[in-house]
């Protein structure tokens, strides 16, 4: 790891929340590499024991927000509330599930009650 061209923006982060390392160091990879969101930047979650990211995709102008966790995680409405509070109560955060097999999946979280499009 420690040799890939993204370790050093993200290598102390790796070391100071180890049991999030793995999910942030691939959803950072996914969404620089794979996806190519601009303006991409790594934001300390204290009381998520993680961090989020922030960035663009391609072609838009939204900022929108990032946390990794791992699919064996347990996460609870207090955690996502904190989530919330951290990056700034956004009008939604995307929630990056990483697998052993290095799929990612993405949720969209909004705050409160939110009725599905119809």
């Amino acid at each position: 790891m420690d040799k890939h061209p993204s370790y050093e923006a993200l290598s102390p982060y790796l070391t100071k929340y180890p049991k999030a390392a793995g999910s942030l160091f691939q959803t950072y990879n996914d969404l620089k590499l794979a996806q190519q969101w601009t303006d991409l930047e790594v934001v300390e979650l204290p009381g998520c024991a993680r961090c989020g990211m922030r960035g663009r995709r391609p072609q838009m102008d939204d900022l929108l927000s990032v946390v990794p966790c791992s699919l064996s995680e347990s996460l609870s409405t207090e955690w996502i509330r904190t989530t919330f509070e951290e990056l700034g109560s956004p009008p939604h955060v995307y929630l990056a599930i990483n697998t052993e097999d290095s799929s990612i999946v993405y949720y969209k979280i909004s705050p409160g009650i939110v009725k599905p499009p119809l």
